[in-house]
C-alpha cells in the first residue's frame, strides 16, 4: 500500500523572516530532504507493480479489473513472452460455478481412490510439437500421438474442439504425445495407453478442473541419465527376470511386458495456460500434501501408463527419437469437453472414489 507523503509547508513570507530566526537556516535542508524522500519513495512504489507484472506468478487482480462487457473486454496479456494468461474474472467465475455443483450420489461400492481415466490408442506420428514448436512443422524429433487425431504443429485450443479422438470417452479430445520408441531402428508403438486423472493431495475435495487449453510438459528431452534408473518396468506375471545387455532396460518374463508411467504436476498457478518452459506455471504438491502458495490451485494429477506388449523378453536395442531412454518426456494439451471433465472431477475426485471411463461409479 502506498504511504501518502505529508504536504510540504511553503517557506514564510519576507515580512516574517525576523521571527523565524535560526529556523530559516534549517528550512532549506529539511525541505530538500523531504523532497528527495518523496521522489525515492514514489519511484520505489511505481516500480514495484511493474516488477510484479513481469514475474512468473503475475496476474491481474479481479478487484482491480474494470467492469466491462465480455465483448468489449481485452484479452489478458501475458506478463512475459511465452506466458499465456487466463482471464482472471472468467476463471474466478468458473471456479465458483464448479464448486456450486452438487456431486452425484455415490452408488454401489466403488474403490475409495480419487480417480477416473481414459483409455486410448495411437493415432499418428509426426516430427511436430505444438507446445514446444508451435507453427513449425517438422521442427521436432518424432512424436507418437494419441487422443486428438488432428494434433500437429498448428494445433490450438480451438482446433482441438473440432477433432475426433482415439480415446474413450469421446468427450476427451485432448492431445497427448511422447517421443517415438524404436527397437533396432524399427518403430514400436504402445498397444494401449491409459490416461489416469486422480488426486495425490491430502484433500481431494479441493481439486478443480484445469482450464480448457491448459498445456504442460513433463520430463526432459535432453536428459541422458537418472539416479533412479530409466523408469521402464515389467508389468504382468513374472515381472522382471533380468537386464538388457547394456544394463539399462529390464528383461521381462514371457508373461509380462514393458510399461512406462509418466506423471504430471497437480498444482497450478491459477493464472496461465502455459509458460516459457511449459513447466513454470505448474508445480508438485508440498510434502504436507497441499499445493504451494505459488501454485495454489489443486487440479487433477494426469498420469500416462503406456504399455509396450511387443517388448518383453527382448529389450536390447531400445532407443527414443529424443535420445536414450532417460530422455522420455510427455506433453498434454487439454481438450476435454468442459462439462464432461467438470462432472468427473466433482463426482469422482472430490468424493474420493474411483470411476470408470464413462465417469460412472
Amino acid at each position: 500500500m502506498r504511504t501518502e507523503q505529508p504536504a510540504l509547508n511553503p517557506p514564510g513570507r519576507a515580512s516574517r523572516l525576523g521571527r523565524l530566526g535560526p529556523v530559516l537556516i534549517a528550512a532549506p535542508v529539511v525541505l530538500a530532504i523531504a523532497v528527495v524522500s518523496f521522489i525515492v519513495a514514489d519511484t520505489g512504489e511505481a516500480s514495484a507493480p511493474e516488477a510484479a507484472a513481469t514475474g512468473p506468478a503475475a496476474a491481474t487482480s479481479p478487484a482491480a479489473t474494470p467492469a466491462v462487457s465480455p465483448s468489449a473486454k481485452a484479452s489478458p496479456k501475458p506478463a512475459k513472452p511465452g506466458w499465456i494468461a487466463v482471464d482472471p474474472d472468467e476463471q474466478k467465475a468458473r471456479t465458483a460455478a464448479f464448486f456450486a455443483r452438487k456431486p452425484r450420489t455415490v452408488t454401489g461400492k466403488p474403490v475409495q481412490v480419487p480417480e477416473f481415466h481414459a483409455t486410448c490408442t495411437v493415432s499418428h506420428h509426426r516430427d511436430d510439437d505444438p507446445i514446444v514448436f508451435p507453427g513449425l512443422p517438422g521442427a521436432s524429433h518424432n512424436h507418437t500421438f494419441w487422443g486428438n487425431k488432428t494434433t500437429d504443429s498448428h494445433t490450438t485450443a480451438a482446433s482441438l474442439r473440432a477433432g475426433a479422438t482415439t480415446c474413450n470417452p469421446k468427450q476427451d479430445r485432448s492431445g497427448y504425445w511422447i517421443p517415438t520408441l524404436f527397437q533396432n531402428g524399427r518403430v514400436i508403438d504402445p498397444d494401449e495407453i491409459t490416461v489416469y486423472y486422480g488426486s495425490r493431495l491430502k484433500d481431494p475435495a479441493k481439486t478443480q478442473p484445469f482450464p480448457y487449453g491448459l498445456r504442460m510438459v513433463e520430463g526432459d528431452a535432453k536428459k541422458t541419465s537418472d539416479p533412479n534408473g530409466n523408469r521402464f518396468w515389467c508389468a504382468g506375471i513374472g515381472g522382471e527376470v533380468g537386464r538388457s545387455s547394456d544394463g539399462v532396460f529390464p528383461v521381462c518374463a514371457s508373461t509380462a511386458h514393458i510399461v512406462r508411467q509418466i506423471t504430471f504436476p497437480d498444482c497450478w498457478d491459477g493464472k496461465h495456460l502455459d509458460s516459457p518452459d511449459h513447466k513454470a506455471h505448474m508445480s508438485g504438491a508440498l510434502h504436507t500434501g497441499v499445493c504451494p502458495r505459488s501454485h495454489p490451485v489443486p487440479i487433477p494429477s494426469v498420469s500416462f501408463v503406456i504399455s509396450y506388449k511387443p517388448l518383453s523378453a527382448k529389450t536390447d536395442g531400445i532407443t527414443l527419437s529424443s535420445g536414450n531412454s532417460f530422455s522420455m518426456h510427455a506433453d498434454f494439451f487439454n481438450g476435454w469437453d468442459e462439462e464432461a471433465l467438470a462432472a468427473r472431477v466433482r463426482n469422482c475426485l472430490n468424493q474420493g472414489v474411483k470411476c470408470n471411463a464413462a465417469g460412472g461409479f
